[in-house]
């Protein structure tokens, strides 16, 4: 049933009525008499955000590649069109079709960010399919699945999902739909599906595994059932070359934002910041190599006609070959006047020459992480990153002509004091003064130094997963110490945000089971877009706690000891709990531990591939 004449008298009525009608090009049509499943693609947030998503764009090209497979694009309402649809009566749908998500094989969400999963409940509810996973009975259509960087700690979401994809989805999405169709045909019911999904590697069915609890409120035990497995580990694509890729991105009506082309050069990183989960899920490292980057970016360029290219990494200067790879990208994008973006730079590895590859195409100021204001506290998280790297860098920056650079930090970080605090101020200083030092700065333009100052987040698969959060009054005086300390300098800025958002962040990442009930008290108090402030309510937050009887404190701000069982101790992630134990005694004693193409850390990778990352 296409809702098309029911959506359009409504789309006069909203604020971006692009984001509701589909039709863009690049978008995927097929003749669904042909399309043996469907998958819904949803994205928890809004059509602006989405559509910037990589994940989404090589999942959607996988899945649309094969000819008996139709994915298609779904993303949360914003509340303007939410309220019409719920008023007219009309249920969430695909914007490829513009047909109810509730009539399709898969419902499947990406988790990207833990305060999305409030809108995960309202699609659902949007769509007409039961919130609670125990409540959509044995009928094996739809069924609703998610994936993504927070999957793995599936367990403040687990009663509203079927099954979660961990780790890598190119292949396994792919293997959980070939199994479906096949028990679809032959009558099984959703438990049988989910039963001989979980012998997949990469799939967790919550509801196969029960979990108790300590009378301290920790988690004693997760136990599957029988015949599942008792431990569920994460996949890994076996060959990033040759790794399907999408060749045509869809190219949306209105602004979105990230709108430009993006291709991705390596997956993994090789530093071992001790704070960052995002280098520790996506071990081991993987480079694509230089010719295959080019020939994927030239084609997705021609395709799409963007202006833009950004390479997508989590480093992307740790590349082995970046100078060889920047040189082939430059051949095209240069004549073509493609401004080229290379987020993710490290100053410890940045030099001249690609300085001066970036020269030669249109690029914004530089952005830098240095996440720590001294060299003691970066030592703590590992950063392996000194003052005199910074220095030397930026000096790079100003010879070549740049006027401003952007700088990384967080606050609340394992063992920091004020006098950490003070000293991101006082880093930023000796770069203003840097500036008016080089003789070939650009004369009679000023000096700009931002610093971005984020909220520590302790997240699972880290070796910080064990250290508590600051409390809301320890970050308040922390942003405090630095507004004064900013207080007067005028080549340098400092932003930082509220942090009660960081603080449900921490909660959500490091939750156990219970927290469904919360997160459901939430959602029906109002809870949306959460990681938007003008939506955000603390306040409602504390309420939907109190009725389950649980405590932020209780999830945010405790220490973990090393034998506590984590609610995600069930899941692997390839990196031994053992070894984050060790890099978490190390930070203690501010001991550095070198980068892995520098001397394998033994982090439990190469064990489970049996072949060196490098």
């Amino acid at each position: 049933m296409n809702l098309f004449d029911k959506i359009e008298p409504l789309l006069l009525q909203v604020q971006k009525p692009a984001r509701y009608i589909g039709g863009e090009m690049g978008s995927v049509m097929k003749d669904k008499s042909q399309v043996k499943a469907r998958f819904a693609f949803c994205f928890p947030d809004r059509y602006d955000v989405g559509m910037s998503n990589l994940g989404m764009k090589i999942l959607y090209s996988c899945i649309n590649n094969r000819p008996e497979y139709w994915c298609e694009r779904v993303f949360a309402p914003d509340t303007d069109f939410e309220a019409l649809m719920r008023e007219h009566g009309l249920p969430l749908y695909a914007l490829e079709s513009l047909e109810p998500i509730k009539d399709f094989d898969f419902i499947g969400f990406t988790l990207g960010y833990e305060l999305c999963y409030t809108n995960i409940l309202n699609m659902l509810d949007l769509a007409g399919v039961p919130v609670w996973q125990k409540d959509r009975g044995e009928a094996i259509a739809p069924i609703v699945c998610a994936g993504g960087s927070c999957a793995c700690n599936p367990e403040p979401i687990a009663d509203f999902i079927d099954l979660f994809f961990l780790g890598e989805g190119e292949e396994l999405d792919l293997e959980v739909m070939d199994l479906y169709v096949k028990m679809r045909d032959a009558g099984a019911t959703r438990t049988e599906f989910l039963r001989a999904a979980a012998q997949i590697e990469g799939v967790y069915v919550p509801s196969l595994y029960d979990v108790t609890y300590n009378g301290d409120g920790t988690v004693r035990a997760v136990t599957p059932q029988a015949g599942i497995p008792a431990t569920v580990r994460k996949r890994i694509i076996s060959d990033f070359d040759r790794v399907e890729v999408p060749k045509d991105f869809v190219v949306p009506f209105s602004e979105i934002v990230h709108d430009r082309a993006v291709t991705e050069v390596l997956r993994g990183c090789i530093r071992g910041c001790r704070f960052c989960q995002a280098g520790f899920l996506y071990r081991p490292f993987r480079e694509k190599s230089p010719e295959i980057i080019c020939e994927q970016a030239k084609t997705l360029i021609e395709n799409t006609g963007y202006d833009e290219l950004s390479l997508c990494s989590l480093s992307t200067s740790d590349h082995s070959k970046i100078e060889e790879m920047m040189d082939g990208l430059l051949t095209f994008t240069e004549n073509a006047h493609i401004n080229l973006s290379l987020p993710s730079l490290r100053v410890d590895n940045f030099s001249t020459g690609l300085m001066n590859r970036l020269r030669r195409v249109r690029s914004s100021g530089l952005t830098f992480a240095p996440e720590a204001g001294t060299q003691r506290l970066r030592d703590v998280i590992n950063k392996n990153v000194t003052e005199e790297e910074l220095m030397r860098t930026c000096k790079i920056a100003f010879d070549a002509g740049q006027t401003s650079v952007k700088l990384y930090f967080m606050m609340g970080l394992p063992t920091e004091t004020d006098d950490d605090i003070r000293g991101i101020i006082e880093l930023a200083q000796r770069v203003v003064d840097l500036f008016y030092e080089t003789e070939r700065r650009p004369k009679g333009k000023p000096v700009q130094i931002s610093c971005s100052v984020a909220t520590f987040v302790p997240k699972p698969f880290t070796p910080f997963e064990f250290h508590p959060q600051d409390t809301r009054e320890m970050i308040a005086h922390k942003q405090k110490v630095l507004e004064e300390a900013v207080s007067g300098h005028k080549r340098i800025r400092a932003s930082w945000h509220f942090p009660d958002t960081s603080i449900l962040e921490a909660v959500l990442a490091r939750g156990d089971r219970r927290l469904c009930q919360v997160l459901y008290g939430a959602w029906k108090r109002g809870c949306v877009f959460d990681a938007w402030s003008e939506h955000f309510r603390y306040d409602l937050w504390l309420e939907a706690f109190a009725e389950a009887g649980l405590t932020v404190e209780f999830y945010a701000n405790r220490e973990r000891s090393y034998d506590e069982v984590f609610p995600w101790d069930h899941i692997d992630y390839y990196v031994d709990k053992a070894f984050l134990i060790k890099e978490n005694e190390k930070a203690k004693l501010a001991q550095v531990t070198p980068h892995c193409r520098a001397k394998c850390a033994n982090c439990g990778v190469t064990k489970i591939t049996h072949r060196p990352c490098f």
